[in-house]
């Protein structure tokens, strides 16, 4: 007669308990990245409504009328600024970098803060700089664009006498900015005789809220863009120049690719695009640590028609059709195309596989150390000048109004 071994009886419940364990961990993990995956994945599509602070007033001196930040790479860069505050004023204009250590730096104030006036410590370091047309001291208007989604309000700063009116450039904005942060460009295009337009787009907070009211990274606000180009051609444009910055970028390039008025296109100028939103997003999930398989669940929920609407960014996105590296055979408008390599926002090396795949069409002016859409900061000469010549050398515009 056989006995059973009394440590085997013994250890049966242990096993049994181990393995249950093992199986509640597993579920765990992946009920756990599920839940990061869908946060990430509709972060990436939800508008953003409050500026996320990105470093601190350390400090005032109102009589030497200068400003203490929190150091970081993009506080410490030459050129002027702006900086998104709270209290008696929203956005103060920086000017140069007058000392640094190595957790400070103090930059001149370009706008005047008073004695006693509350300046909030939380702060957003911006790119923009001007933040309405009226500070650019050139003629403008106010205009409206009618669109699927309804009217999207632009600024149109017309050429001036004398200038090449048949030329429009449409300015596109990135994500999680307006149209203010196309303005550095309005006076480069008018010293260039041309036209400009700095247009909305669904759900940036100016234009009307789409049925879903997220982002489609290019993939739905190429309409509203479109509609731009209808408007343009309607009141006498010939030509069109189109230039995005960031995500606005991708849906300029999407505009390209989509239009109905590709021969009305004469060639667009990129200023830190997203070129391939899978490598974007890559990047950011690494910065914010996010484990390679949650990025991947994310990038998943984005594509899949079941998953987009849990993650609620309306039709499913289509990251292969937003891939211009991929498609870069596609492409048929000359582009110039501005990128730093210490972006930190946008990788620049789509843009470099850009420029790689279709030498061409593709004329690349890299940057080193000017950070994401701060070109124009960094070195408003070399900036405002790549654009002029590109008009220029395009056939376009008037150098006579320079």
């Amino acid at each position: 007669m056989l006995r059973r071994s009394r440590r085997a009886v013994t250890q049966r419940p242990r096993v049994l308990s181990a393995l249950a364990a093992s199986a509640a961990l597993t579920a765990g993990v992946v009920v756990g990245g599920t839940l990061v995956s869908f946060a990430f994945a509709r972060k990436v599509v939800t508008p953003v409504t409050r500026r996320l602070a990105d470093t601190e007033v350390l400090g005032i001196d109102t009589k030497a009328q200068t400003i203490t930040l929190r150091r970081s790479p993009d506080t410490v860069l030459p050129g002027r600024y702006g900086l998104f505050v709270n209290g008696t004023h929203e956005y103060l204009k920086l000017g140069a970098l007058l000392t640094e250590t190595e957790r400070t730096a103090t930059r001149k104030l370009l706008t005047e803060v008073e004695e006693g006036e509350k300046v909030g410590r939380a702060a957003t370091f911006s790119g923009w700089y001007f933040v309405h047309p009226g500070e650019l001291h050139i003629p403008y208007r106010e205009v409206s664009i009618g669109s699927t989604v309804g009217e999207c309000p632009a600024w149109l700063f017309p050429a001036p006498s004398g200038g090449d009116a048949a030329t429009w450039v449409i300015s596109v904005h990135g994500r999680g900015t307006t149209r203010s942060e196309t303005l550095r460009a309005a006076p480069v295009f008018r010293s260039a005789g041309v036209t400009s337009l700095a247009v909305s787009y669904r759900n940036d907070g100016d234009a009307p809220r789409s049925d879903s009211g997220h982002y489609g990274l290019g993939a739905t606000e190429w309409r509203d863009v479109e509609a731009a180009i209808e408007y343009a051609l309607a009141n006498g444009a010939e030509r069109i120049i189109l230039m995005g910055w960031s995500m606005g970028g991708a849906i300029v390039l999407q505009t390209s690719l989509r239009t109905a008025y590709p021969d009305k296109i004469d060639s667009i100028i990129l200023d830190s695009p997203v070129v391939d939103w899978r490598t974007v997003l890559g990047y950011q999930a690494r910065e914010l640590r996010v484990p390679s398989p949650v990025t991947h669940i994310a990038l998943r929920q984005l594509t899949m028609p079941t998953w987009s609407r849990v993650v609620r960014s309306g039709d499913a996105i289509s990251l292969n059709d937003l891939d211009i590296v991929t498609r870069a055979d596609e492409l048929t408008h000359p582009i110039l195309l501005l990128h730093s390599d210490d972006d930190g926002f946008v990788p620049s090396a789509a843009s470099r596989g850009l420029a790689d795949a279709r030498p061409d069409l593709v004329t690349l002016a890299p940057y080193v150390e000017a950070r994401h859409t701060k070109l124009w900061n960094y070195d408003e000469k070399r900036w405002s000048e790549l654009l002029r010549s590109w008009v220029f050398e395009r056939g376009l515009g008037s150098e006579r109004v320079s």
